[in-house]
């Protein structure tokens, strides 16, 4: 079954519910999601370019780079260095 309902914009809004579960809601992207790539990066360009005239863009030292890059390989290898033993064997 499908039904058409309008949200709070008055755009209409599409259900769908199949017997015995919970209606899902299709939603169409919003904001940044719905637009062309290319604009959004143009968007984002202008933006980058405003931040640095106005000088509150920051600009990464190689020090804080380093620093931020150890965090990530730090994170996304957790799980692994949990596995190795105190006798430094992987299990």
């Amino acid at each position: 079954m499908i039904d058409e309902n309008e949200n709070q914009n008055g755009s209409p809004e599409t259900t769908t519910s199949l017997e015995g579960s919970a209606p899902t809601k299709v939603r169409k992207p919003r904001g940044f999601a719905a637009m062309d790539p290319k604009l959004v990066s143009e968007l984002a360009k202008r933006g980058g370019k405003a931040a640095h005239r106005a000088g509150t863009a920051h600009q990464f030292t190689s020090e804080e780079a380093r620093v931020a890059g150890r965090k990530g390989g730090m994170a996304t290898h957790a799980k692994r260095r949990e596995k190795i033993t105190p006798d430094g064997v992987a299990h």
